[in-house]
């Protein structure tokens, strides 16, 4: 587990960027998420034009466990190599989260931040 508290996002003041994007916040010192497996994460994810808050499990007060073959491709190839205990932000380009605009999810066309802390692998 660990204590990191609920993430606060600057605006973006730059360009949405055209490809995945990843930072390490904090680096863990846990077990490494591997390709296609299942992680729990506690998340924050915000529109990055608008800064506005479209989901978060700190928002229903408890983290959330996923299989990463389920999920947008950001988190797929962003979340792999993180260590159990960190924190990463991506940057996710429509390619990588709900496809381009017309697509058929709210947040399709949308360029996505989320801010992930792992919590568990599985």
């Amino acid at each position: 587990m660990t204590n990191l508290e609920r993430p606060e996002l600057e605006p973006m003041l730059e360009p949405a960027p055209a490809a995945l994007t990843i930072k390490e916040d904090v680096v863990g010192t846990g077990v490494e998420a591997p390709v296609g497996g299942t992680v729990k994460v506690h998340y924050l994810g915000v529109d990055y034009e608008t800064g506005e808050e479209f989901d978060s499990s700190w928002g229903r007060g408890e983290p959330i466990e996923f299989p990463l073959d389920r999920l947008i491709r950001g988190w797929q190839e962003g979340i792999p190599g993180m260590k159990v205990g960190g924190r990463r932000t991506l940057i996710c380009p429509p390619v990588y989260a709900y496809g381009e605009a017309g697509g058929g999810h709210r947040l399709s066309g949308r360029t996505l931040v989320f801010v992930i802390d792992l919590l568990g692998v599985r």
